[in-house]
């Protein structure tokens, strides 16, 4: 396991400024989305490690989670989760805290690495910022794996709610949508003075209130989440905003809200992963053919000396060598995380499960 490299605050710092956000915020998302719903009715699995659970109790926190491995390196491996009361946490394979950036409001969070600098190759992170309004951009260097703030880039919408990024010749995209179903993409560049520079490609949207979303940066597609109706999947191209409805919801695959999207490529194959927060499962296509192909649906149920997961939001996965996953990494965010096995009569704390893909797949036959 490598060294722990983040010194961001001390756990009082983190858990005294998680604690007051939790207390002075009146939102509706200090409230579960899920309302303590039952464990999830997909094909059972077992999570392999849980991280800790975020420091603002009683309101609903935890969110979103991704997975960075080191290419060169894949036993480096940093887990990325947002507080949406509090801030930015990184996580060890284990599930403990290896850092904490106190920002405040922060939903979805995204990457991807190579992204050069004036100091040198590193991780483009960014995360959708309620508070501040836009995309709070951070940098990680692979070397030591320290995080830094960036800055923010200002948005137009409603509020910032849902977040990915992609990689396309000449950069790298910024998507954020907000609870009005708009979406805004924006390019991303790095001056001669370490500076960014955000440049707005197109603006569209769809109805009603979006969130999950994710890049397919080998074929050119976005993948978005409308909660309340299904997927949707846009070109992104500059000038293309008409979109297909490939999922929808309420059905046999997905029951609202529809939340966290993610994709893990294994191979030639590219699988899609959805949250399908109504009834505590994850929905799996294949996507790298003409159309998606639906495959099953799955959902981590109490064992291992880890409970449930239910009601669940955020995921991110990673195929390949992942540290001990030989095949590959999921992970997802549980609305109530209760001691032991079993599923606790009250939601006091969120975490993020840690989901061996290969259990996945042998439990889907994929």
């Amino acid at each position: 396991m490598f060294a722990r490299q983040f010194y961001y605050s001390s756990v009082t710092a983190i858990l005294a400024s998680a604690l007051l956000t939790a207390c002075a915020t009146t939102d509706r998302e200090a409230v579960s989305d899920s309302g303590k719903l039952t464990i999830g009715v997909g094909t059972p699995i077992l999570s392999s490690k849980e991280t800790q659970s975020v420091a603002t109790r009683s309101a609903d926190a935890a969110d979103d989670p991704e997975i960075w491995a080191d290419p060169r390196d894949p036993s480096r491996v940093v887990i990325f989760g947002t507080d949406k009361q509090a801030g930015l946490y990184t996580y060890d394979l284990e599930g403990g805290i290896t850092g904490f950036i106190p920002d405040g409001r922060l939903n979805n969070v995204d990457l991807r690495g190579g992204f050069a600098t004036p100091k040198g190759e590193r991780v483009l992170v960014a995360a959708s910022d309620r508070g501040r309004m836009g995309a709070a951009l951070y940098l990680m260097d692979p070397d030591s794996l320290k995080v830094e703030p960036w800055g923010v880039i200002p948005l137009d919408l409603a509020e910032p709610y849902g977040l990915c990024m992609g990689r396309r010749a000449g950069g790298l995209l910024v998507i954020v949508n907000g609870t009005d179903g708009q979406v805004r993409q924006v390019k991303v560049e790095v001056g001669p003075d370490g500076a960014f520079k955000a440049t707005e490609e197109k603006r569209f949207g769809v109805a009603t209130q979006t969130e999950g979303c994710v890049v397919d940066d080998a074929k050119g597609v976005l993948y978005l989440g409308e909660e309340g109706k299904g997927i949707w999947r846009f070109d992104l191209a500059p000038g293309a905003t008409a979109g297909t409805l490939i999922a929808a919801a309420p059905s046999a695959q997905l029951a609202p809200d529809v939340e966290g999207l993610t994709l893990l490529r294994e191979g030639a194959a590219t699988w899609l992963i959805a949250s399908s927060q109504g009834d505590s499962s994850f929905a799996v296509w294949r996507v790298d053919g003409p159309e998606p192909v639906f495959r099953g649906r799955f959902s981590a149920v109490g064992g291992n000396g880890i409970d449930p997961v239910t009601g669940t939001d955020g995921v991110g996965a990673l195929g390949g060598v992942v540290g001990p996953y030989g095949e590959g990494l999921v992970v997802v965010q549980d609305d109530v995380d209760s001691e032991g096995e079993g599923q606790s009569a009250a939601r006091a704390r969120q975490n993020f499960k840690l989901i061996d893909w290969k259990a996945v797949k042998a439990a889907l036959g994929l």
